[in-house]
């Protein structure tokens, strides 16, 4: 008789049924779902279809996580920026208050000194509005980040069910005699297209 992890790695590599998807079964159970998956075709594609559903949604889970981290990088980049842009915002217009010595270039200091903050004001209104759209970017993310968690667990406790539900239903066809488990057969398919 075959152990349950040498089962699960048949369960696997034929049907892509994860090992911490069998995990609950017992190695008995694990064979009589191995079997129905083999011999009923119907079966076989319902799972390879929640397979792939899960699968599915475990990358977008796994592309949202990348893009909020990368979200969350620029973000904190650009409230650098934008602390070192007030920073010298303030010393440009203390240095403006101050007492300068009156020369032949003081004026047109000024005026360089005066484009150069109007400059950082239009950039420090660029990073605030950029900071406030990756804000809402983020949030957006965690609330995707969050359904699909969701999601994958409704999946997840969707296929528990009807792996339970198939080996119960399995279970009780062995206890019949052959002709009561045709009949028993058509009632399970049944189910499970209904």
């Amino acid at each position: 008789m075959q152990s349950k992890k040498e089962l699960q790695a048949v369960l696997k590599e034929r049907h892509a049924v994860n090992k911490n998807i069998s995990e609950p079964l017992t190695a008995e159970e694990c064979k009589q779902l191995l079997t129905l998956l083999s011999n009923n075709e119907s079966a076989a594609k319902l799972v390879s279809s929640f397979v792939s559903k899960n699968s599915e949604l475990s990358q977008n889970n796994r592309q949202h996580g990348q893009r909020r981290s990368q979200a969350e990088k620029k973000l904190q980049i650009l409230q650098n920026e934008y602390i070192q842009l007030e920073q010298t915002i303030q010393n440009r217009e203390w240095s403006k208050t101050e007492p300068v010595a009156r020369d032949d270039n003081s004026d047109q200091r000024q005026q360089d000194l005066e484009a150069q903050i109007k400059d950082m004001a239009s950039k420090n209104k660029f990073l605030a509005a950029e900071f406030r759209r990756l804000e809402v970017e983020n949030d957006q993310l965690v609330d995707v980040n969050a359904d699909l968690k969701k999601d994958n667990k409704l999946l997840k406790n969707t296929v528990d069910k009807i792996k339970l539900q198939l080996a119960r239903r399995t279970k009780e066809l062995l206890q019949y005699d052959d002709s009561e488990i045709r009949k028993a057969l058509i009632r399970l398919f049944q189910g499970t297209l209904g």
